[in-house]
């Protein structure tokens, strides 16, 4: 299957080579990936259902909810899978396939956070201008530039990785398709390779971390101008969001922003921001906030009684 300039699948060593540990971890990644996409759906079909949660943050908190559960999709059965039943191998093509699909939805994911983070300061700092600022068209954009930038970063790494020769080691030391772990297999010098991913990964991530971190700054420093119950609102959505935004931003920014080298700790990183922070975020976003519990339990209440006519 390995020829001498082509390799036409990859083993992937998963987290364990241990067959109990295997079995346990695969049940465990089972319940995680449930939670995920039972919780993200229900966000996406409560949003889109309900008329009460109209306003701009839940539009986007749908859309962050289906980007997890598409982005936890690409990675998490494969790793079920691989657990269990011992077969690690992937083709080369579903192998570029998962790193652009990771890429894309994780990229996008990295837009989306900056645009809520700009629609909270607008709610919160200009809150008379808000409905006008945060139309419609307005939301519908920034979501289309957040997907356009996810699509560009994630075409980046794809067509970075894809043309290189990979010309006889196939064992990667990891549980799915990434950029350093493929980069190691690489029959060539990779120095130049290593930078630009540094600069399209590590340094968007970098970048993007620092804005949100001085636009909650601004958010929070705004707060002593609102009353004590607009405050406890406020602070109790933005708390919300900062929880997912360092979640999700700082184990990205160990992995990527830095040289094209891997660490042991390299797996456990990727399992939180591939596995746990898909399933957290609805928790986080759910259970922080009154307006999305009520009109979970409205649906819920409403579905009961449907189907007990």
């Amino acid at each position: 299957m390995v020829s001498r300039n082509n390799v036409t699948y990859f083993v992937l060593l998963s987290l364990t080579q241990k067959p109990k540990e295997q079995k346990v971890l695969s049940i465990m990644f089972l319940l995680f990936y449930i939670l995920t996409m039972v919780g993200n759906l229900l966000i996406v079909v409560t949003v889109t259902v309900s008329k009460t949660l109209n306003s701009p943050m839940y539009f986007f908190l749908a859309s962050l909810s289906f980007m997890d559960a598409i982005y936890s999709s690409a990675i998490t059965p494969k790793l079920i899978s691989d657990l269990f039943f011992g077969e690690n191998t992937i083709s080369f093509n579903f192998c570029m396939a998962q790193l652009f699909i990771e890429h894309l939805f994780g990229g996008s994911e990295v837009f989306l956070l900056l645009v809520m983070a700009y629609d909270r300061y607008v709610a919160i700092c200009k809150p008379l201008h808000y409905l006008v600022i945060m139309r419609q068209r307005m939301c519908v954009a920034l979501l289309v530039v957040s997907w356009v930038g996810g699509f560009l970063h994630s075409v980046i790494q794809l067509s970075t990785v894809y043309g290189l020769p990979f010309c006889g080691p196939n064992v990667i030391d990891h549980f799915l398709c990434d950029m350093y772990p493929l980069l190691k297999l690489v029959c060539t010098d990779t120095y130049v390779i290593g930078i630009l991913v540094v600069a399209n990964g590590g340094l968007i991530c970098t970048i993007v971390f620092l804005l949100l971190l001085v636009s909650y700054g601004v958010i929070l420093h705004s707060l002593k101008n609102l009353s004590q119950e607009g405050r406890r609102k406020a602070l109790q959505t933005c708390g919300s969001h900062i929880t997912v935004v360092v979640c999700f931003f700082v184990p990205c920014i160990f992995m990527y922003a830095r040289p094209a080298k891997t660490f042991p700790i390299d797996k456990s990183l990727s399992v939180f921001y591939t596995v746990i922070t898909p399933m957290l975020n609805p928790l986080i976003y759910s259970l922080r906030n009154s307006e999305m519990t009520n009109a979970m339990k409205k649906l819920w209440r409403r579905n009961i009684i449907s189907c007990s006519k």
